[in-house]
């Protein structure tokens, strides 16, 4: 694995270019990444390109020994372009514009930004392309960011609607899948469709979802036309993009398809602080994150692409500027983490950023220096980790155990139609993965259509939508299954399946779910080391109790190999039945300290302490110690082989 830096020579004075290069060399980098938000500079009037500052930033970078990786920098279009075309701009849900003055301010479906956005990439790309020193490109930043996936504008409306013409034939069929003989919603044309905003009570979710693929096929067509140029203009060179965490507005797995390399980017303390974990998980992994966030988002997105290839390309090494509170990590995590990409299978892990910003939006933002260029603590731990990635050399492709499927229609189906506070598909798949965590396992996230074989066991925590074909290979997989609450409960159309759910999956798990309920806060039924609560489904049928509450109430049902959790997947209950499911699939779980996580390569075992105190790990454990001890202090990783 390899370290790189973001860095922004139009920051900064040209006199300091050439020491900053080498300092990064000085602590171990070997990759810098340039250029995502530097189109006013690169082109300061239409069609007047000024190449000369990046043309000598790349020579300064390059002749100190660094790779670059280059960015289109079509998520900041310039003020004279919004200008030129101000209804390139997306809109919200409201409908008001997304104005210029900060970032992403564009709309997926405008064609009119997708020709400008594909011709300053050929520019770029053509400039830049054969320079044997540009080793990778990133197209565009953080696609979505800020909300702007989804766009209710004019381009939006209309691209819409021809793409509703190509999904469905003919009208009559659009009202046929999307049940608009309910409330007499009928059309008689596309040209009659609007977007699913502003309704006086919810739209039909049918119609929600097919914007929302709509609004995802516009990221994909997006990011094509820019890598298609690329591909052309710079040949053998790895395109990549670099996805957030806990984002799911569009499917990252169709965008990944038409990359080299899926990046992303990590920051454990803010998504600590900014999504939904407990008052009591904020407060005890406020320096160091909580222990799977960093991890579920690896395996994620190492999934991704076809290939299984994956970067870190903004690394936090420091307190960010965007969360309610923003913590500095404690001393080691910033090594921590990187291990731990490296034991995920990262090829790279780039940090962001080199030198702190002194103005604008971001000067809050820690980097690997001050802003008066003074070493920030992460520094040394970049530089210690590049020393540890040295001595441990390269690790090779982590056993199979347990496949996660988890699918980002699920999480758009649950969105527009929770039936209950908090439900979401994504969080499912988090609790599960941090439950699987927990017992010391191994686990790849992977999409419905992967292949499955070599696993021991397979989790499916929230899949509403099933393909028939999904279910085929699960009748063929000869290990452990563990089905969530709600999978099969949908049709592509988004209604009741006719036989309701399982739905397909009724294949393998003979049972009917009769009825559903969401619980309040307070309101549950009590087990022997569990609690149903938020959520219940009532199942009859073949399959048979498994886990059951005192009163009588089921939590998860079993027939042969497969169980099926009819309860939300709280941390006891997912931890119990997804145990049980290890042990007969013959994996070896572990009592790990808590805080403490593993992860095994080729023929090594990593082992993390994101705990407050110091964590010895169990004798279950084995292997020499080859980095660290077998008692990890807080914030420690050991090596095992």
């Amino acid at each position: 694995m390899q370290l790189g830096a973001c860095y922004y020579p139009e920051h900064w004075p040209e006199a300091i270019w050439a020491e900053d290069a080498h300092r990064m060399v000085a602590a171990g980098l070997s990759h810098v990444r340039l250029g995502e938000f530097a189109w006013s500079r690169i082109e300061p009037q239409p069609g007047e390109f000024d190449w000369a500052w990046l043309d000598r930033a790349v020579t300064t970078l390059a002749d100190a020994g660094l790779s670059i990786i280059l960015c289109t920098p079509t998520a900041t279009p310039p003020k004279w372009l919004i200008d030129r075309m101000p209804d390139m701009v997306a809109r919200d849900a409201y409908g008001h514009p997304r104005r210029f003055g900060s970032r992403r301010h564009y709309c997926f479906s405008h064609l009119g930004y997708r020709v400008e956005a594909t011709r300053i990439a050929q520019a770029v790309s053509e400039r830049y392309g054969q320079n044997h020193n540009v080793v990778a490109w990133q197209i565009d930043n953080e696609y979505g960011c800020h909300d702007t996936t989804l766009s209710f504008s004019v381009a939006a409306r209309d691209g819409f609607r021809i793409w509703l013409a190509d999904r469905h034939g003919d009208i009559g069929a659009l009202n046929r899948a999307w049940g608009n003989v309910f409330w007499s919603m009928e059309y008689r044309s596309f040209d009659e469709v609007e977007l699913p905003n502003g309704t006086v009570t919810e739209a039909n979710p049918a119609h929600w979802l097919d914007f929302r693929r709509y609004s995802s096929d516009q990221v994909v067509a997006f990011n094509a036309a820019q890598v298609a140029i690329v591909r052309h203009t710079s040949p053998g060179r790895d395109i990549v993009h670099n996805f957030m965490g806990f984002y799911t507005e569009f499917d990252h797995h169709d965008v990944a398809c038409n990359l080299d390399v899926a990046g992303w980017d990590s920051y454990p303390l803010g998504f600590l602080e900014s999504f939904r974990f407990g008052e009591g998980d904020k407060i005890a992994f406020a320096r160091q994150g909580h222990p799977d966030i960093a991890a579920f988002h690896h395996d994620l997105y190492r999934g991704c692409t076809p290939q299984g290839r994956w970067w870190v390309l903004e690394q936090q090494p420091g307190p960010v500027n965007w969360a309610r509170y923003n913590p500095a990590p404690l001393p080691g995590m910033v090594r921590l983490w990187t291990l731990e990409a490296m034991a995920h299978g990262a090829e790279l892990v780039t940090y962001f950023r080199w030198r702190q910003a002194p103005f604008a939006q971001e000067q809050m933002h820690a980097g690997l220096l001050r802003p008066d260029s003074v070493a920030a603590p992460a520094l040394a731990e970049v530089r210690q980790a590049a020393d540890d990635i040295a001595l441990l050399g390269s690790q090779g492709a982590s056993p199979r155990m347990v496949a996660l499927i988890f699918s980002y229609d699920s999480e758009w189906v649950t969105g527009i139609q929770p039936q209950g506070a908090d439900f979401s598909a994504l969080w499912a798949a988090f609790a599960c993965y941090s439950a699987l965590r927990q017992l010391g396992l191994d686990i790849d996230i992977v999409s419905p259509d992967a292949t499955l074989d070599g696993y021991a066991m397979i989790v499916v925590p929230c899949l509403p939508i099933v393909d028939a074909a999904l279910v085929d290979r699960l009748e063929q997989f000869p290990g452990q299954i563990a089905i969530g609450p709600r999978s099969g409960s949908k049709t592509s159309d988004f209604a009741i399946p006719r036989d309701l759910a399982p739905g397909p999956l009724r294949r393998l798990f003979p049972a009917t779910v009769a009825r559903v309920e969401s619980l309040r806060p307070g309101v549950g039924h009590d087990g022997d080391g569990f609690r149903i609560e938020q959520w219940l489904e009532h199942v009859e049928g073949e399959a048979e109790a498994e886990l059951t509450a005192h009163d009588g109430t089921v939590a998860s049902w079993r027939h042969g190999r497969v169980r099926y959790l009819a309860a939300w997947p709280t941390e006891a209950l997912a931890t119990m039945l997804l145990s049980r499911a290890a042990r007969d699939a013959g994996l070896t779980t572990h009592d790990l300290p808590a805080g403490v996580r593993l992860r095994r390569t080729a023929d090594r075992c990593f082992a993390f302490n994101y705990g407050a105190s110091p964590a010895e790990l169990p004798a279950t454990v084995q292997g020499e110690v080859i980095l660290g001890s077998r008692t990890l202090p807080s914030a420690g990783a050991a090596v095992l082989g």
